[in-house]
């Protein structure tokens, strides 16, 4: 598994479309072959690429932040073989409550991230490119 590094990749990713939605994540998918210069941002290799966006708008501290993409990056790696050979992008787009998850790493917070990631990609097996 590869991981997103530059801007343009992720914009690349952003743009395609959107495969699955839990009530906090979605998970963007773009073909390596779909667009026009994606073979120059991804590389020949037919590798799995992912990427994490957690918008400080959605987790307001840094170790929330850092602890989701933790768990998404962990949750995408054992998942990495059921997914196809494209670029991802996980993207939070809503907030956990914080009066339901006080600690910003608690165990119950984990759980309840990596539960809903593991949904969000059995889903997007199930539409594939």
């Amino acid at each position: 598994m590869q991981r997103l590094q530059t801007r343009a990749q992720f914009q690349a990713v952003l743009a395609g479309a959107t495969v699955a939605r839990t009530a906090h994540f979605a998970l963007h998918r773009c073909p390596l072959d779909a667009p026009a210069g994606a073979e120059s941002l991804f590389g020949s290799a037919r590798d799995v690429w992912v990427g994490a966006m957690v918008p400080k708008r959605w987790a307001r501290r840094a170790v929330t932040r850092n602890a989701i993409k933790r768990q998404i990056y962990t949750v995408s790696a054992l998942a990495e073989a059921s997914l196809p050979p494209a670029a991802h992008v996980v993207r939070l787009r809503a907030g956990f409550d914080r009066k339901q998850f006080v600690s910003a790493t608690s165990d119950k917070l984990k759980a309840a991230v990596r539960a809903e990631l593991q949904q969000l990609l059995q889903r997007a097996q199930a539409v594939r490119p």
